[in-house]
């Protein structure tokens, strides 16, 4: 059976956008995954098509209402699939999260807008607060094609070089490694040396160097997670 990933939106016409192409469009066009759009405003309660109200309490902004999302939510069949909202205010986004994600039978993926969701869903509908980074968007739809495009690549027969993922940033608890190609001298620059000797032993363990230099250098918080995690092996 096909990864499923459903989309809560107020925008169903975004998607698949850049879902629609490349790995995850081929994977989609193979169905080794389905992706299927949910318009919220179709479960708004009155006749004009209501999705959010003024803040309680007063305010800038608009809030969307809780009724309303848990209609659209409801109206899906979770089917052991996880709820993930986006929103800044959630838990940063990390392969290992990407990862679980891939493990399950799919996922459901609630888009923001205005100021944010009623509270309250939180409490009335099991749902794991999701952010994409430390940053705002105007929306969750792009989050959520990031997060679609970053687990369907995990999932089996999507990546021809299946081996490829255990080398990538993250997948160990480190920033890759570089990479270098053809031509050998590019304006002066050469592809280190190790690269070219033949000895995969030697060439392995400058990979493997080169990672650790470059999360030590670009991500201490990472580094600082690698060693305890050493520590206790």
């Amino acid at each position: 059976m096909a990864w499923a990933a459903t989309v809560l939106t107020l925008y169903p016409e975004m998607f698949p956008g850049p879902l629609g192409h490349a790995l995850a469009g081929r994977a989609l066009a193979d169905k080794i995954w389905s992706l299927e759009t949910i318009n919220i405003r179709n479960y708004a309660i009155d006749k004009h098509g209501s999705v959010d109200d003024t803040p309680a309490g007063g305010g800038p902004g608009m809030v969307m209402r809780v009724d309303v999302l848990a209609r659209a939510i409801d109206a899906v069949e979770l089917r052991g699939r996880p709820l993930w909202v986006l929103t800044p205010r959630g838990e940063r986004l990390t392969q290992a999260m990407v990862g679980e994600a891939a493990a399950h039978p799919g996922l459901m993926l609630l888009c923001g807008r205005f100021e944010g969701f009623d509270e309250r869903l939180f409490q009335a509908r099991q749902a794991r607060e999701v952010s994409a980074g430390d940053f705002v968007l105007s929306g969750g739809e792009a989050a959520a094609q990031l997060i679609l495009d970053a687990v369907v690549r995990l999932l089996p027969g999507v990546v021809g070089a299946a081996a490829s993922l255990a080398e990538e940033s993250f997948s160990k608890g480190l920033l890759e490694y570089p990479q270098y190609t053809r031509p050998q001298v590019f304006e002066g620059l050469q592809i280190p040396e190790i690269l070219n000797s033949g000895n995969h032993k030697k060439i392995d363990e400058w990979r493997r160097a080169e990672a650790e230099r470059a999360t030590q250098d670009r991500r201490p918080d990472l580094w600082a997670k690698h060693l305890a995690g050493r520590q206790k092996k």
